[in-house]
């Protein structure tokens, strides 16, 4: 008996001691029955099937309304509307917490409550909120958490002279204006809700708040994380944030004892628990965090105890009175000091936070948020004069007092549309006023439109900057100018092992022959939400092979990184507005990834981002397929027109760098146009005659063998590789080269 026959044998076997075992234990089962009453038996097979069909649909019924059954739909309905509206709203340059927001209005009494009454009452169900509320809860601790960890305080510290009077300034303004808006609405919405001084000090804090995460995203987007601007902004914004979190926590503890003497006890156990978070818990913490700080070290034991300590934290700032997101923000900020140790634990954190429970703290904070509440014109007026407060208290603010310290006017102006950014944060402030009675349903609607509108603002104000201080330059150089000599290389490359690859390939492909070369090497980590402690790391990881090569090379090189929303239109907004002479980037997907198989398709190598560059970049494309790239020695020069002979200098240059051996190969389906091809490469055979001409109809696997680099025009390629489908899957490394010039 063979292996496999005896194998299933024994399985059947085992199958059906099993079901033998299971009747005779139920059959043994059944004598304990006798205080069971037995249902009386269905007469009928048709009466048994409807039977069970019915206790079937009661089961789904109980299921789909159980606790946990709207919940699971809640958080489905949530995270899909969340996902659409973000993607929406970064699609019209807004960053996707707006969008977020949005969602959370969209679903909530403003408009699904208000369309589809039904829907919204089975989805959304008073009783089934509770569930929602704690975890949004939760979803705010977390986040707090990475918020405070994405402050550097050393960072703060050093630029501390040159931010403190922009950041204090951006929130005193504010705050008193803001105090003064209360003044004139607290008889007409709080006075029967709240004290006046709990209800000014909350919409002064209001006011005065600024969103450093989206701030920072903000930043990352406009190319601003280098600049001097972006450095001050972030600074400032930093200090402010740390400043506001201390101040709300004052006014916490001034709202819920209802005097400055009755909040004294609270203020003093806070200071008491920040101190001792500082000078003991953090030099704890940074001793592990010195041990502790790669991937292969932290294991769960560590990643629990710093959640402990974050949990401990909440829960001691909850009990005294100052809110357990102070709590979890000074978790976040004693967290050891060591960046790869904050990036592996913001990593298993944010993603969880971000995606899974911010989406449900928005949908909590719109199903708050009744636009109806505002139904008179003079509401309306009230609504916009705390627009106007915000926008006029933030921005002047920060705007003159940067341009008192020196900055430029535009500087000035740019810092001070930074600073009235206030997005999430100011969300969670206005939801502990709301949760805290302080703030009426009608002003708590009021300030989350205010909330919209000052971040939704941003981007457009700061191209609205740009635009009034833009200087219109006057070019003295011609075309023919001293520098039109120099050759200027945009290399774009994906994952980091490839570019210093690249770099090696274009190096002997495209340098000799020319007088000099200026090469600038970019990176772009795509993603709207990538968070600002990641990618000074993500840069250092990206550039470290390609600036190991140059060196090897003994070539210039300067570094470009982004994060960026839409690559493809990144680059070649970049390439344009650079007057590049030659793109070189990788093809969609690593070949030498792929095993030779029979259903892979080269043509799909080359993307429809790929195509987007060639197609709308100004100046030569050249698309790159590494199949273990060493050397370029043996090359194959693909000819199906007389106009790919542009390829021929790309040859030459190969000769001087390489003494490449050149296989020229005719695969021209026209008589006249081979022997144009033939014509037009004369000059060269004839120059080196060791080099080889083929003419072939179709390419086949075995032209390939002995070549590792081949040329070919991009035009080519894409009549030709389906023709020679089989042939393709054997092609060495390849430069895919569209001419524009």
């Amino acid at each position: 008996m063979s292996k496999g026959l005896r194998n299933l044998t024994f399985y059947i076997s085992m199958l059906l001691i099993f079901v033998l075992l299971m009747y005779g234990i139920t059959e043994l089962g059944k004598g304990f029955e006798t205080s069971f009453e037995v249902p009386a038996k269905v007469e009928t097979e048709k009466n048994y099937l409807q039977q069970g069909f019915s206790m079937f649909i009661k089961v789904l019924d109980e299921n789909l309304h159980s606790p946990l059954g709207i919940l699971l739909l809640q958080v489905i309905a949530i995270l899909f509307t969340a996902r659409v509206f973000g993607y929406i709203f970064v699609k019209l340059g807004q960053p996707s917490v707006i969008g977020e927001i949005v969602a959370g209005i969209v679903l909530g009494p403003s408009v699904l409550a208000h369309v589809f009454p039904e829907v919204s009452s089975f989805l959304f169900s008073p009783e089934s909120l509770g569930n929602i509320n704690i975890l949004s809860q939760i979803g705010l601790i977390l986040f707090m958490f990475v918020i405070g960890m994405e402050l550097d305080i050393e960072e703060v510290k050093k630029k501390l002279k040159e931010t403190i009077f922009i950041s204090h300034a951006s929130m005193i303004v504010p705050f008193i204006l803001g105090m003064l808006a209360a003044y004139f609405t607290y008889p007409y919405y709080a006075s029967h809700t709240s004290p006046f001084l709990s209800y000014a000090l909350f919409i002064g804090v209001a006011m005065s708040i600024t969103a450093f995460p989206v701030l920072a995203r903000i930043i990352q987007e406009k190319n601003l994380s280098k600049s001097h601007v972006g450095t001050i902004s972030l600074a400032s914004a930093a200090n402010n944030d740390l400043t506001a979190w201390c101040l709300l926590a004052v006014v916490i503890a001034i709202a819920q004892s209802g005097t400055f003497i009755g909040a004294i006890y609270v203020i003093l156990s806070a200071i008491l628990f920040v101190v001792f978070m500082f000078f003991v818990i953090k030099p704890f913490l940074n001793t592990i965090g010195n041990v502790y700080y790669n991937a292969e070290v932290i294991n769960k034991s560590i990643v629990a105890f710093m959640l402990f300590i974050l949990m401990v934290s909440a829960y001691i700032t909850e009990i005294i009175g100052v809110h357990a997101l102070f709590g979890s923000f000074i978790a976040g900020v004693v967290m050891p000091s060591n960046i790869k140790f904050r990036k592996i634990i913001t990593e298993k954190v944010e993603d969880v936070a971000l995606c899974l429970f911010l989406p449900l703290f928005f949908v909590s904070t719109g199903l708050k948020t009744e636009i109806g509440l505002i139904n008179t014109p003079t509401e309306w007026l009230v609504c916009l004069m705390f627009i106007v407060v915000a926008v006029i208290g933030k921005i002047g603010g920060a705007s003159l007092s940067a341009r008192f310290v020196g900055e430029s006017w535009k500087d000035s102006w740019t810092i001070g549309a930074l600073m009235n950014t206030r997005g999430l944060m100011e969300l969670i402030v206005l939801t502990i006023g709301y949760e805290m009675g302080i703030l009426s349903p009608s002003i708590f609607v009021m300030l989350v439109l205010m909330t919209l509108v000052t971040t939704f603002m941003t981007g457009p104000l700061m191209n609205f900057i740009d635009y009034c201080y833009r200087k219109k330059t006057k070019s003295t150089d011609s075309p023919h100018s001293k520098e039109s000599h120099l050759f200027r290389l945009l290399l774009s490359f994906g994952r980091a092992n490839s570019g210093g690859i690249m770099l090696h390939m274009a190096h002997q492909v495209l340098s000799k022959g020319r007088d000099s070369m200026d090469i600038t090497a970019l990176h772009l980590t795509v993603g709207a939400e990538i968070n600002p402690i990641h990618t000074d790391n993500f840069e250092s990881i990206s550039f470290e092979p390609i600036l190991e090569e140059a060196k090897k090379l003994n070539v210039p090189l300067k570094t470009l990184y982004r994060v960026s929303n839409n690559a493809s239109e990144d680059i070649v907004g970049m390439v344009n507005e650079g007057n590049f002479d030659f793109l070189l980037v990788g093809a969609g997907i690593a070949q030498s990834d792929l095993p030779s198989r029979s259903w892979f398709y080269p043509g799909d190598l080359l993307k429809d981002k790929t195509k987007s560059f060639i197609e709308e970049a100004n100046c030569t494309v050249g698309v790159f397929m590494n199949r273990n790239f060493e050397k370029a020695d043996h090359v194959l020069l693909v000819l199906d027109n007389v106009s790919d002979t542009f390829l021929i200098q790309y040859a030459e240059n190969l000769m001087q760098s390489n003494n490449a051996k050149i296989s020229f190969i005719d695969i021209a389906q026209d008589i006249n146009q081979s022997k144009e091809i033939l014509k037009a490469i004369a000059p060269f055979l004839s120059k080196h005659p060791y080099c080889n001409f083929i003419q072939e109809k179709k390419l086949s696997g075995h032209i390939f063998q002995n070549h590792n680099f081949m040329l070919i025009a991009y035009k080519t390629w894409n009549e030709i590789s389906e023709r020679s489908k089989d042939a393709f899957q054997y092609i060495p490394s390849t430069l895919i080269v569209n001419c524009k010039k």
